[in-house]
């Protein structure tokens, strides 16, 4: 946006400050002619005694030389040290703009740190200091989300390709094979397409919001998946009350879907176990979800919910999932105003807790329990 060219706001501030000292100035020498001249008789009073007496026009001769002299003393005093006590009253609004420019250029890595005690323009900097420290997180992750983005949809492209040129080059062969693992490549393509797509449509917030009860659609979620847990030999508990909450019922679905999947497929095979509870509290509708598994790192557990990362590598299996489904889970709470909470569990596994804000009051409720095995 193209400005015309203004005073500095140092030069603002330095003829503001000399005003004010002139000012001050002029009115303190004011007040002392006009007390000095107050005592001082005129001429004529003297009645003869001239010369004996200073009088008022001596006064007046004598001081206003002075006083102009002062004056131009305050004037240049008042510019000199306005300029100089600007310079340091704006030097760290230097600062915080020599770090706007850096971090408008693309350097996001650069930190204002300015020290001294507490003020306003020290708020600012701490401000702007964390507000580049997430711009420089999500810049990151924006980056290893693009890349492995990439990675991720090249990597089905890349086998249909191989798997037709093998096709090309042996005509005898069986295509029904062939077929088979064409199709296998592209459902997984398709599933990559969906989630993302489904990414980006809860990170916009662009769906209606209607009262929702979190125990139903915990439910739905673990009888869906029950056929998955019954093949990984882990049971699934259900527990808890009914806890209301506003949003979309196909993303919160969705995202309690995501952690139930998530619970059964890293877990222990053959004797494992989920537990999916709801809960209310004054400020909101709580749904948590657990899993027996192995220990996890805290260091490890607050990088999950990033896109395409697995807890256990990128080593896939059949029900290993895209690597997106923690990322869903907090780009939906997110969208809803909600917190997601991942929390390792102490005999190993994970603890995930998702608060939503509370929905307005309405009559009904009461315990259910179910257990899944």
């Amino acid at each position: 946006m193209h400005r015309p060219a203004g005073l500095s706001v140092r030069l603002k501030l330095t003829l503001s400050y000399a005003g004010f000292i002139m000012l001050a100035g002029a009115l303190l020498l004011a007040v002392v002619g006009l007390f000095l001249l107050r005592y001082v008789p005129d001429r004529e009073a003297f009645l003869g005694a001239e010369g004996a007496f200073p009088t008022r026009s001596d006064l007046l001769d004598a001081f206003a030389p002075r006083a102009a002299i002062t004056l131009a003393f305050l004037l240049a005093f008042g510019l000199v040290g306005g300029w100089l006590l600007a310079g340091h009253m704006l030097a760290p609004l230097s600062r915080i703009t020599r770090a706007t420019r850096l971090a408008g250029d693309g350097s996001l890595s650069h930190r204002i740190q300015l020290e001294g005690r507490n003020d306003e323009f020290r708020e600012l900097a701490d401000a702007f200091d964390t507000m580049l420290a997430r711009l420089e997180a999500h810049d990151a992750e924006q980056q290893r989300f693009a890349a492995n983005a990439s990675h991720e949809l090249r990597t089905p492209l890349a086998i249909t390709q191989a798997l037709l040129d093998v096709a090309q080059k042996d005509p005898t062969r069986d295509n029904g094979e062939l077929v088979e693992r064409l199709r296998a490549v592209n459902t997984r393509a398709i599933d990559l397409t969906e989630a993302l797509l489904l990414l980006s449509r809860s990170d916009r917030g662009s769906f209606d919001r209607e009262r929702v009860d979190l125990s139903l659609i915990a439910e739905d979620a673990t009888e869906t998946l029950l056929p998955l847990a019954e093949r990984h030999g882990v049971t699934i508990e259900t527990s808890g009350d009914i806890s209301p909450a506003i949003g979309s019922k196909a993303l919160l679905l969705q995202m309690t879907t995501n952690l139930v999947h998530n619970a059964i497929v890293h877990n222990l095979p053959g004797r494992g176990t989920v537990w999916v509870t709801t809960r209310t509290r004054p400020d909101g509708a709580v749904l948590t979800v657990e899993n027996t598994g192995d220990r996890l790192a805290p260091e490890l557990v607050a990088t999950l919910v990033e896109p395409f990362r697995r807890g256990s590598g990128r080593i896939r299996t059949d029900d290993a999932g895209i690597g997106l489904g923690l990322a869903i889970v907090k780009s939906i709470a997110q969208a809803h105003d909600g917190t997601l909470i991942l929390t390792p569990r102490t005999a190993g596994g994970l603890r995930v807790t998702m608060q939503l804000p509370a929905a307005p009051p309405s009559t009904g409720s009461g315990p259910s329990s179910t257990t899944i095995a």
